[in-house]
């Protein structure tokens, strides 16, 4: 059985997520977006400053494991503080690790960390064509909204998923 880990990251721990990003993104996003689109919000979400933003804009990011190899990453923060409502603004694993159940694993690690906060509700964004939908599906969340993003010249056209925790 495989020993994984989970913990917060700090700004040190930038260039790991960087890294991670760098495999991750391409085969995720390469069936529904654009090669020039995937390559500008790569440039402008996973930068070391755009990171540091990130966190000092109260992201926590959250690094997972195994052994002292790092597998994939997440972050959340606050979304609505009246509803207690939080936002999964990341979760992304290292291709040869999906579909054995660490994703789940790290979303549930996640929501319990909100619940600790006091969060009543975690909401996501999925683009609407990304197969992760169903595993969202499957981990309790159903479709609240859904939403257009423009990010520079270009749209995200995502669902906003919701689960009640």
């Amino acid at each position: 059985m495989s020993n994984y880990t989970f913990r917060a990251a700090t700004v040190a721990d930038i260039p790991i997520i960087a890294q991670l990003a760098e495999a991750i993104w391409e085969p995720t996003y390469s069936p529904i977006l654009s090669q020039e689109q995937i390559v500008y919000m790569f440039q402008v979400i996973y930068t070391p400053e755009a990171l540091q933003q990130q966190m000092q804009d109260g992201q926590q990011f959250i690094l997972v494991h195994e052994q002292e190899k790092p597998l994939g990453f997440a972050s959340y923060s606050l979304k609505d503080t009246g509803e207690k409502v939080y936002k999964l603004n990341k979760i992304y694993l290292l291709p040869a690790t999906q579909g054995k159940g660490l994703g789940r694993m790290l979303l549930t690690y996640v929501e319990n960390k909100v619940r600790e906060l006091g969060g009543v509700t975690l909401d996501l964004n999925v683009n609407k064509y990304n197969k992760a939908k169903l595993f969202y599906e499957n981990c309790g969340y159903h479709i609240h909204q859904e939403e257009d993003i423009p990010i520079g010249p270009y749209w995200m056209n995502d669902y906003v998923m919701r689960k009640q925790l």
